[in-house]
């Protein structure tokens, strides 16, 4: 559909367009880098193994017969070997995780999921090899791989050399959490893999949890059924999933977790009526506990229901005001949809602040449009050559510059008009 520009936004009607426009850019993880450069390393430093450094060449060396220009096979070629790392996390009050926790590969300030621990916080990953696993913005289960579309694909990663560790660091992510950090800077593919304990501290001022309290109270058959629950899950056997996640919360009517990977899956069968039921259960069951907001907020969003996305992102945040981003985006676009136009700049100024790693570049737009509507055209045209530069051949990159151009036009007009402005 053809989006409303610049001069309409404050029109009801134009606003409900708009709505679309925007949510239609869905929040994704950010792309990996590609292979080359690699981390720590200049052009070609991410080659794949058995080549020279520097190259990027993964074929078995060769070397000049001097004087025929032909190559000759190296008696010697090289192997490359995976790199296998272990170790344990756990709670900074002595305990283990009550849920797998997702362990990160942090290279240059880029995240890359790379396993999870097992229900003894354990874990045994072999690097690089899930580059493909996504979570979504509150998981720390491998429930959350829900497999609903073509990027679901663990295993397709490539293998990680010693040379792509250069500025890299292994932690444990978990809302709400910091991790220990473990270099991986000069760890060699035959070094000991155990890295040890990571602890996870509880950062101050943040309320909500992503590992539900209610969890640990689980009686031995419901939690039995939930983790069979999740084991399907991941295989995407979401009929059987959904009949043992219903046995977990029929023997435990508190199991917050179970209520909510239930939620996901009525919600992958797109019956939004059952899904909004399950979340609202985990909620009852635990009001601290984070995803079921996450999950609703999306869907409030998806249905243009804006109060009920301000609603339930404001206590998304007021939960956790720094661990999503998208919350504040949410808020932003249902806020501007309400005419709260100061409430819509804050959340997509903050928005903007906490996603360093521009994983949602939607919001810098979202903030343009919101100085547009305030008469800021300097402010929105910033906000709005920030998303090109960050999204330069995005799908609605025409749309963008075409507003880009009515602020532009505004601005120059204000400064050539001395009367005072509204």
């Amino acid at each position: 559909m053809k989006c409303p520009s610049i001069p309409n936004f404050l029109g009801m009607a134009a606003l409900s367009a708009l709505s679309v426009c925007l949510v239609s850019a869905q929040v994704k993880p950010a792309p990996s880098p590609s292979p080359s450069p690699g981390p720590g390393g200049g052009a070609g430093s991410g080659n794949t193994g058995g080549g020279f450094p520097g190259t990027g060449n993964s074929r078995t060396p060769t070397n000049s017969i001097p004087g025929s220009g032909q190559q000759r096979q190296s008696p010697f070629p090289t192997f490359q070997r995976p790199i296998f790392l272990q170790g344990k996390v756990m709670l900074d009050d002595g305990n283990p995780p009550p849920e797998p926790i997702l362990i990160e590969r942090t290279c240059g300030g880029t995240a890359r999921p790379e396993g999870y621990t097992d229900s003894k916080g354990r874990f045994s990953i072999e690097l690089g090899r899930n580059s493909q696993m996504y979570a979504d913005a509150s998981t720390s289960s491998p429930s959350d791989m829900l497999s609903t579309g073509p990027n679901n694909n663990p295993g397709g990663g490539r293998m990680i050399t010693e040379r792509d560790l250069m500025a890299c660091e292994l932690r444990a992510s978990l809302v709400g959490y910091r991790s220990d950090i473990v270099q991986l800077a000069g760890r060699r593919t035959l070094d000991n893999p155990e890295v040890g304990t990571i602890i996870l501290h509880r950062l101050a001022n943040v309320e909500g949890y992503t590992i539900s309290a209610t969890t640990q109270m689980a009686p031995k058959d419901a939690k039995k059924a939930y983790e069979k629950g999740l084991d399907q899950m991941k295989k995407n056997k979401l009929a059987e999933a959904k009949v043992s996640l219903e046995k977990a919360v029929e023997g435990y009517p508190k199991y917050a977790v179970a209520w909510n990977e239930l939620g996901r899956i009525h919600e992958a069968d797109n019956n939004m009526e059952e899904a909004r039921k399950a979340y609202a259960a985990a909620i009852a069951a635990d009001s601290r506990f984070v995803k079921p907001y996450v999950q609703l907020s999306g869907i409030a969003m998806r249905e243009k229901k804006w109060q009920d996305a301000v609603d339930t992102t404001n206590t998304l945040i007021k939960l956790d005001p720094y661990d999503f981003p998208s919350a504040y985006y949410y808020n932003a676009i249902a806020n501007l949809n309400l005419q709260n136009i100061d409430a819509a700049e804050k959340s997509a100024r903050e928005c903007v602040k906490l996603d360093a790693g521009h994983t949602i570049p939607k919001a810098n737009h979202v903030l343009g449009v919101v100085l547009a509507n305030k008469h800021d055209y300097a402010g929105a045209a910033a906000s709005m050559k920030a998303y090109l530069a960050l999204v330069p051949d995005g799908r609605d990159g025409e749309f963008v510059r075409k507003q880009l151009a009515d602020v532009e036009q505004s601005l120059a007009a204000k400064a050539s008009d001395p009367r005072p402005q509204p």
